[in-house]
Formats: C-alpha cells, structure tokens, sequence
C-alpha cells in the first residue's frame, strides 16, 4: 500500500464503523417502537454559531448558522408550548433556538413529548434516532412552508434531561 492509500483505508473503515453505531425507530405515544424500514443517520449536535449581523426586520429575533443548518435564535410565539419543561440554557452546547430541562422525566419521554407536541402543530415525522449513545434521542420534523424544518435533540444530562430545539431559519416566524 502507497503511504496515502493506507490512511485512506483507515478512514473508509472508521467511516463504515461508525455507520452501524446507531439505530433508528419511530415513537408513537410514549412507546419506542423499532422501525425495520427507516434508516436515520446519527445526528451529531450544532457546533458553534455566528449570529447574523441583523435581526428580522418583522420578528427582532437573529439567526445562527450551526452544524445542522440555519436557524432562529429564538422560538415563535405560535410554537406548541413544552408542558413540564422550564426554560434554561443549563446544558445548552451551542446555539439553539430554546433549551429547556426536565426533572424526572426521561429522554425518551421527552422525545415522545416533542414528537406528539410537533405532530400535533402540523409537522410531519422526518425520523427518530435513538437511543444514541449518551442515552438521548433526536426527532427531525418538517413543517409548513417546504423546507421549514425542526430538530428536538434530548439527552438525560446528570438528574435532569435536557431538550434542545433547533427551529429552522426557512421556518415561519413571528
């Protein structure tokens, strides 16, 4: 093997290792059923933000570029309330368009919570990934206008669990 070639192999068979690493399913209620048909890449969470230099001429809320695209750096007022969930940027790791945390209640629920919540508004299920490593689960739903996007990513972080809400910049806000 030539010297390039080698570190190649080594990344192709990292890539194909970790590419099994995950498992993919659907939630209905607060049940996780495992969906046989649907394969869902695992999700990593947003790496760091640049906020745009204005805010919305009609909302004053900015937006911040991460990992997973464009996104409101705050959530609209017509977004479904988080019932159980308190507002807090304990536990954020990025920019987010809202964190909130949850006592006893699991990662799991959560994200059952969210998707049912989101379901319920409108959106449709785009998938779930979990239970991924760290215990968390991450539900991606699409809404109204096309390409209108968001992502629930939900991880039990020491005696709470933490949500954070990526609400996508194509998304409607007001």
């Amino acid at each position: 093997m030539t010297r390039l070639a080698r570190p190649f192999g080594l990344v192709f068979a990292a890539v194909i290792a970790l590419a099994g690493c995950g498992s993919s399913g659907a939630l209905e209620g607060a049940s996780f059923k495992a969906s046989p048909t649907t394969e869902l890449p695992v999700t990593a969470p947003p790496a760091t933000a640049i906020p745009s230099a204005a805010p919305s001429a009609s909302t004053g809320s900015t937006q911040s570029d991460t990992a997973w695209g464009r996104i409101w750096d705050t959530l609209p007022k017509s977004f479904p309330a988080v019932p159980g969930g308190t507002a807090s940027e304990e536990g954020a790791t990025g920019a987010s368009s809202a964190v909130y945390t949850f006592q006893g209640q699991s990662a799991k629920d959560v994200a059952a919570l969210m998707q049912r919540l989101l379901s319920g508004a409108g959106y449709s299920t785009l998938g779930l990934t979990g239970p991924l490593e760290n215990g968390g689960y991450v539900v991606d739903m699409s809404g109204q206008p096309p390409g209108c996007k968001v992502q629930a990513s939900v991880a039990p972080t020491g005696s709470m669990t933490t949500l954070t809400i990526l609400y996508g910049a194509t998304c409607p806000h007001d």
